[in-house]
């Protein structure tokens, strides 16, 4: 990712806007000598995103302003690119989409989002060339409290809604159901199936004392075929990808329970999948211990169903707990010990917290996948 200092001068306000005047963009009037930009930091691992920018300055009136800047750019531009195997990558850079997120705001997705979900106000989607875009749109004023478990199981209700109104026909996708998580699950292999049976790495102090866990994930591995098969025949919609709190922003005006933002995965998924992200994307982070999933775990499977029920939707072939759990030990539970950082002398708590939500995913597969 760039550092600040590198961000900026790389990018300006004027070359973000593709020619277009700012008071144009923004659709208010603004001191052209009183505009700036700030980079907003986030976790770098998103291929397809180029760049987070706060855009700045004030009206003629005294008044200030802000904007959120996301630059989105082909994978080809991905600096982690060069460290995968080349056969992969070369079929990373065909068929990743990256202008996915881009969707938020076509009409069969804001058409379907139910009463407290909206998407930020959109200023406008600048084409930057060189297969990079600008997408201008409202800075939102966030909470940021801790998330209890009543706002998971709305945001759970709402996500079941929006995943409902999404079953339906005139919702389509030019890719094949379960297409993304098929293409992850060619990739898990070498990012972390290889390490799992690795001796070596299993034998480091921080690994060594959990041999259970790991002839758990290795008596799970062939359960990800299965997994697939049973994928096949449940109900799909299309899902939001990527629904962790972090992409479910809670606005301080009230103008809406959430603000949804980050689409991803837009492929034909299971009912329940965008569950496990809910669950676990906070404690992934950081942001929450993993003894309050549990809890959270029952909130949202709860909210999500309740969500379901208050639909039009007909009687189907669906299963949101065995979505939910599959999705979650296929996308998190072989990925979730970052085994890059095991010679990190300063990585200890974060592998520890991670061993302890591995343990989670796997007893959520116990209990689920059946």
């Amino acid at each position: 990712m760039l550092g600040s200092h590198e961000a900026t001068m790389q990018w300006s306000v004027p070359g973000l806007l593709g020619g277009a005047a700012l008071a144009e963009v923004l659709g208010h009037p603004v001191d052209e000598n009183a505009t700036g930009l700030e980079v907003v930091p986030y976790e770098f691992g998103s291929p397809a995103t180029g760049c987070l920018l706060r855009a700045r300055g004030r009206r003629p009136d005294g008044h200030e302003w802000t904007a959120f800047v996301k630059v989105l750019q082909h994978v080809r531009h991905w600096p982690m690119l060069q460290f995968m195997p080349p056969h992969l990558a070369a079929d990373f850079v065909e068929i990743f989409p990256w202008r996915e997120e881009l969707t938020l705001w076509d009409t069969q997705t804001t058409s379907h989002l139910p009463p407290g979900l909206r998407p930020p106000h959109l200023y406008r989607i600048v084409e930057l060339g060189d297969d990079r875009v600008a997408v201008w749109c409202e800075d939102v004023d966030f909470e940021d409290d801790p998330w209890n478990d009543g706002r998971f199981a709305r945001a759970a209700d709402l996500l079941g809604q929006f995943g409902a109104r999404r079953c339906h026909p005139d919702v389509t996708s030019p890719y094949p159901p379960d297409f993304a998580m098929q293409k992850w699950v060619q990739s898990l292999p070498i990012r972390a199936l290889g390490p799992l049976q690795d001796d070596t790495v299993w034998g480091h102090p921080l690994l060594a004392d959990h041999a259970d866990l790991r002839a758990e994930l290795l008596a799970a591995a062939p359960l990800i075929p299965q997994v697939m098969a049973r994928f096949a025949t449940l109900r799909h919609g299309l899902p939001h990808g990527d629904a962790s709190p972090q992409n479910l922003l809670v606005p301080r005006d009230g103008s809406a329970d959430f603000v949804v933002i980050d689409l991803s995965f837009q492929t034909p998924a299971p009912l329940g999948t965008d569950l496990s992200q809910l669950v676990v994307g906070l404690a992934h982070a950081g942001q929450l211990p993993v003894e309050r999933l549990p809890s959270v775990e029952a909130a949202v499977l709860s909210g999500y169903r309740a969500g379901l029920a208050g639909t039009d939707l007909p009687p189907g072939d669906d299963d949101i707990e065995y979505a939910y759990a599959g999705n979650l030990l296929l996308r998190s539970g072989f990925t979730a010990i970052p085994y890059e950082r095991l010679a990190d002398p300063e990585a200890g708590p974060l592998i520890r917290e991670r061993i302890a939500l591995t343990r989670f995913i796997l007893g959520s597969a116990r209990a689920h996948l059946s």
